[in-house]
């Protein structure tokens, strides 16, 4: 498996570093600058390669692996999304847009202070691509604990879309997690007010997946303060034992665009052909 590692170093204050030596040194700073600084690396970066290939939908799949997920409720997550990747109905919506291919890349993210890991891109446009990814899946990333870091984690979802290898019609953040942003020590913080202010200036869309085992209210917190761009929406599942219905049932909603902004009842998707 492609695995690289988006490097965040406490010791440093590095953030958004794609490799070593290719960091931000944030120090001190207050948040204007700060801000200012995160946001024209990731929206003006020259490091993104020449977009050769033009796809329908570029989707970052951010889950928690924060400590507050165990490695049993992990592996459910990561078994969902190879699960939502083998079935015909996903596989036939990623097909069915005009360039008749997407592009996923599956990240980790916990505290706010760590590492966060991705699988790299992988464009779909056969089933044997799906199949692929949801091998990919399987493997597992490593996981960092720790707090939960939404902000962070959102920031570098943006970064990886702004460094993809391909032209997309739409570019979308997932995230998933089963709590609220956690308080964070160090200082400047970087937390979801100022992720959304990132959000927004790169026109990439954020949807979120609730697990509401431990926090009830926690769909309420996504919609109000996780998502965001036309369309954004939330489901919620009552535990991580439904993260495999609703991965499934968020992806098809995020990767069909006629219906994106609709409910849909998966007795009424597409079937894949062989």
């Amino acid at each position: 498996m492609q695995r690289r590692v988006l490097c965040f170093d406490a010791h440093h204050d590095t953030v958004l570093s794609k490799a070593p030596g290719n960091g931000i040194s944030l120090g001190a700073m207050h948040f204007p600058i700060l801000a200012s600084l995160v946001l024209a690396t990731i929206l003006s970066s020259t490091a993104a390669p020449a977009a050769d290939t033009a796809v329908d939908l570029a989707l970052v799949l951010a889950v928690d692996t924060s400590g507050s997920v165990d490695g049993g409720e992990y592996a459910l997550q990561m078994d969902g999304i190879a699960a939502a990747f083998r079935s015909p109905d996903v596989i036939a919506a990623a097909l069915s847009g005009p360039h008749g291919k997407i592009a996923i890349n599956l990240m980790t993210w916990g505290d706010p202070d760590e590492k966060k890991y991705d699988t790299g891109w992988h464009v779909i446009a056969s089933k044997q691509d799906a199949e692929d990814f949801a091998k990919l899946a399987n493997t597992d990333l490593p996981r960092e604990g720790g707090g939960t870091g939404i902000g962070i984690a959102m920031s570098y979802g943006i970064a990886l879309l702004r460094h993809a290898a391909f032209k997309a019609s739409r570019q979308v953040i997932d995230v998933s997690g089963d709590g609220h942003e956690s308080w964070e020590l160090r200082e400047p913080h970087f937390k979801l007010p100022q992720a959304q202010a990132l959000r927004a200036a790169a026109g990439v869309l954020v949807n979120g997946l609730a697990i509401v085992n431990d926090e009830p209210n926690l769909e309420e917190y996504y919609r109000n303060n996780v998502i965001g761009g036309p369309g954004s929406f939330v489901i919620s599942v009552a535990n991580y034992g439904e993260y495999a219905e609703g991965i499934h049932r968020k992806l098809l909603r995020e990767i069909l665009p006629p219906l994106s902004m609709l409910e849909i009842p998966l007795s009424a998707t597409p079937s894949a052909t062989e």
